[in-house]
């Protein structure tokens, strides 16, 4: 018999590690305890499974004990929780479901706790209609909820991407939700600047969010319960789930002499190694680098689990491998919205002092004439090496793939310069020509050039703008169906023969639809002796901002568009008989960039 390696916990760390410790060694004696008796699961899909679009429960279920028994022979041992973990003497003590306890020797230990739902101590939280989800038995008390037909309210706390989820499942049943979210915005790790698409989809359908205020006690009221918020305003509901965020589980390691961070996670080194000889930790509750920047941190996500697992039997095995670090990298769908990040947000730059460039594009998802082409917007976060250190997406088709090319250049240690000259697949149905990546390498080069000045909503909104000229160079259609409070008007076509009507004293603050326009009008008049800002992303970006244009009423163009003027959505198109104008994030209708 070879060496005997014990593994705490499964689902994508603890699983992957004893897949592939197995598949490297078949003589180890290989040991998994689970506290309950889902050893693998898809933790991902437990939402679309309480809104049905997963219908069949069988499905979330990744491997068995009886799989993982016949397939790699691995001891799986569920409703077995490991309480205590001696380091010295290299054993475990293991309470089984009768609550007898006993003792297991070890060679080798891979520790995949996971992480708990946080559950502070609110007045009233322990109501018996207030749930958590993190696991398979959560989920079927929340679905058996649901399908009360008495179910009919319900409220989320918290807007992660687990809150956004539930809440948009919850929508799918039917049921009246409202998501109550402490910070600012939802979605944390988006800037502000890109997920307001996502805030306005879930209110296009129905899903009301409660922004900047916090919940302050529950009240039963025995057939629902009371939800009092910081703000005092009450809320009622039928159903509350908590998504408020994890907290590693490992307080079971507290006197087992293996060091811990601050708020509990299991430090370890790049081979996935803890601080006790021949233990390993992977998964949620372990302390990461990011990748990025370079700091400890903690991101709980399934795709790093499953890699840190297999490094951690590499190791284990005898292969030197080891994790690089975490960059973040993540997706989520929000009814007809993708939203997708990877690296570094502005946010967390901002807090680390490290200094960064943005800018934002709105390209179509393939080429404008090919049918069913939607706009998206792409936020691209670089420094002035043109190093990329973060980036953003949400749109209605292809941003995955986007964000997906981007996170693969950070990984690779890649530039600005690197997006311009990646070869990707275009054919019209696909992409175009210059991709939105090309086209967002392209933005950035020029910027780092100093081809053009650009300026984010953000810094507009708090720009002293006594001795500037804010200049809107769209066509007399765009400005009119709405633009920036106090704009001066030249369409870019007109420019150069506009140019006695400017200023040369005063700073030129200029923008377009989406930004294109505004680059070309940007270079004409700096070649002219003019201080000129380009707002990136030009108007569409101000109208997925707090930034509230100045309007006007409806108006219909030459080819019998109706324009809503808060949005600038083409609300019928009766000339060119297309439908896929209907959300103000998927295209403008209006730009011919």
């Amino acid at each position: 018999m070879g060496k005997k390696v014990l593994i705490i916990g499964g689902v994508a760390g603890g699983a992957s590690a004893a897949a592939r410790l197995r598949r490297l060694d078949e003589t180890a004696e290989i040991i998994m305890f689970e506290r309950d008796e889902y050893i693998s699961f898809a933790n991902c899909g437990l939402p679309y499974y309480i809104g049905e679009t997963i219908k069949e429960r069988e499905k979330l279920l990744v491997q068995t004990p009886e799989s993982m028994k016949s397939r790699f022979n691995i001891d799986v041992r569920i409703n077995s929780e490991v309480i205590r973990l001696d380091t010295l003497k290299k054993v475990v003590t293991v309470k089984n479901k009768t609550n007898d306890s006993y003792e297991e020797s070890y060679d080798y230990l891979v520790l995949s706790p996971g992480a708990k739902a946080i559950k502070p101590p609110i007045e009233g939280i322990n109501n018996q209609r207030i749930f958590t989800l993190r696991n398979i038995p959560d989920t079927d008390q929340i679905k058996t909820f649901v399908d009360q037909e008495e179910t009919k309210r319900a409220i989320v706390i918290g807007g992660g991407f687990v809150g956004v989820e539930i809440a948009e499942n919850l929508k799918h049943r039917g049921l009246d939700v409202t998501i109550v979210e402490a910070a600012p915005h939802i979605l944390a790790p988006f800037d502000s600047d890109v997920v307001g698409a996502v805030e306005k989809e879930l209110s296009d359908h129905g899903v009301k969010l409660i922004l900047n205020d916090g919940v302050k006690s529950f009240k039963d009221l025995e057939s629902s319960v009371q939800i009092n918020l910081n703000s005092d305003q009450t809320l009622t509901a039928d159903l509350v789930i908590l998504a408020i965020g994890v907290i590693p589980d490992t307080a079971f390691l507290k006197e087992s002499g293996i060091k811990l961070g601050v708020k509990g996670h299991i430090l370890v080194d790049e081979t996935m190694a803890t601080s006790a000889e021949n233990v390993y930790a992977v998964g949620d509750a372990i302390e990461v680098v990011d990748f990025v920047n370079k700091q400890a941190t903690t991101i709980p996500l399934a795709g790093p689990a499953n890699k840190q697992g297999r490094i951690a039997a590499d190791n284990i095995a005898g292969l030197k491998t080891s994790y690089k670090g975490t960059q973040g990298t993540s997706i989520l769908k929000v009814f007809g919205l993708t939203a997708a990040n990877t690296g570094n947000n502005e946010r967390t730059l901002k807090r680390l002092d490290i200094p960064y460039k943005t800018i934002t594009i709105h390209p179509g998802s393939h080429a404008s004439y090919y049918p069913g082409s939607f706009m998206m917007t792409l936020k691209l976060i670089f420094n002035e090496d043109g190093k990329i250190l973060g980036a953003q997406g949400v749109g209605s088709d292809g941003v995955d793939k986007r964000i997906d090319v981007i996170a693969t250049v950070i990984r690779l240690g890649g530039t600005v310069t690197d997006l311009t000259e990646l070869e990707l697949c275009y054919a019209p149905p696909y992409s175009s020509a210059k991709d939105p990546v090309n086209m967002a390498g392209f933005v950035a080069e020029n910027v780092l050039a100093s081809r053009v000045d650009v300026i984010s909503i953000e810094q507009f909104m708090e720009y002293d703008r006594e001795n500037t000229i804010l200049l809107d160079v769209r066509t007399e259609t765009e400005y009119n169906g709405g633009h920036l409070e106090g704009a001066l008007h030249i369409p870019v076509d007109s420019l150069r023969a506009r140019l006695s009507e400017l200023d040369k004293t005063k700073e030129i603050l200029e923008y377009c639809q989406i930004g294109l326009r505004g680059y070309v009008a940007s270079r004409i008049l700096t070649q002219n002796g003019y201080n000129v800002k380009n707002l990136t992303g030009g108007y569409k970006s101000c109208l997925m901002s707090p930034l509230k244009p100045a309007r006007v009423a409806p108006i219909e163009t030459s080819e019998k568009q109706i324009i809503d003027p808060e949005t600038q959505v083409v609300k019928e198109n009766v000339g060119k008989g297309i439908s896929d104008y209907k959300k103000s994030h998927r295209d403008c209708g209006l730009c011919s960039e």
